[in-house]
């Protein structure tokens, strides 16, 4: 009777067989998979002991340890800024030209101010500096208000808010657009006698200079070079924009928005100065 129910005589199964062949057996549990199972339950409870690990409402057992993550985040940043110590120390009594003239500060700087330039500048600026529409690039040598190191420094420390007025209510459609052809002419070395006689009569020139190379301490653009901080694909169409709506214009809704933020309250003093060496350096420091 027992071989009818079990036809696999002397295999240690169930009785429970299915198609003829398919059966369940009931050997024990492999002894390794046992010991895994015993060690993985002790290495739990004593992980619970030495860890935070379970949840107590918005809190948590804290382990006899003591360890956190924070606390494992302070540990590593204390350890980079011991070793940081020797050079940061230094910096915090030197001025800007002092520590660029140094080689190995200035190069402690660009390494150090490579992450500062990444979560505070690259958004506008670019990775490399090469900017982007609406802003400026810091790897050439064309500066609106100056690309010495002071300036730089300056420039970080409080920011820059340029202003052109808006001609829309003084200037007609013809002489907005002989203004914006000779903006054109210029960046291009071309003559426009029409437009240079317009230039000096409305005044333009006290801006942008006599040479219209503009005047770094009022920030205004060189008109005579090639580079357009605004829409260089159709340079016309941009300079008659400009010229229509200006620049931070308040009387202007279409006025174009040109603000350097201030970074004294966001940045510490030494980051403003290891930021300003690496943008100096980027390739168009003065």
């Amino acid at each position: 009777m027992a071989d009818e129910k079990n036809p696999f005589p002397g295999e240690n199964n169930t009785g429970h067989i299915w198609d003829d062949n398919i059966r369940e057996l009931d050997n024990p549990v492999p002894r390794w998979w046992m010991v895994g199972f015993w060690a993985s339950i002790i290495w739990w409870v004593a992980y619970g002991i030495l860890y935070p690990m379970i949840p107590l409402g918005e809190d948590s057992t804290k382990g006899v340890l003591g360890w956190t993550q924070i606390g494992e985040y302070n540990d590593g940043v204390a350890e980079v800024q011991a070793v940081r110590a020797k050079f940061e120390d230094q910096i915090a009594g030197m001025t800007p030209a002092e520590i660029l003239a140094d080689d190995g500060l200035s190069g402690y700087s660009v390494a150090s101010a490579r992450v500062l330039f990444g979560d505070n500048c690259q958004a506008c600026h670019g990775a490399g500096g090469q900017g982007g529409p609406g802003y400026p690039v810091l790897a050439d040598d064309d500066w609106l208000y100056g690309g010495t190191i002071d300036a730089i420094t300056q420039t970080i420390t409080n920011g820059r808010q340029g202003v052109m007025i808006a001609h829309a209510a003084t200037l007609s459609e013809q002489e907005i657009d002989t203004l914006a052809q000779y903006t054109v002419d210029l960046s291009q070395g071309k003559a426009n006698e029409a437009g240079a006689e317009l230039y000096q009569t409305k005044g333009c020139f006290a801006c942008h200079g006599p040479d219209a190379k503009g005047i770094q301490i009022m920030g205004s653009a060189n008109l005579t070079d090639a580079i357009w901080r605004f829409n260089e694909d159709d340079k016309l169409a941009s300079a008659k924009y400009t010229i229509k709506h200006g620049v931070n214009a308040a009387n202007d809704p279409m006025s174009r928005e040109a603000v350097m933020p201030a970074f004294n309250a966001r940045l510490s003093e030494n980051d403003i100065k290891k930021l300003a060496v690496y943008v100096h350096k980027l390739g168009g420091g003065q």
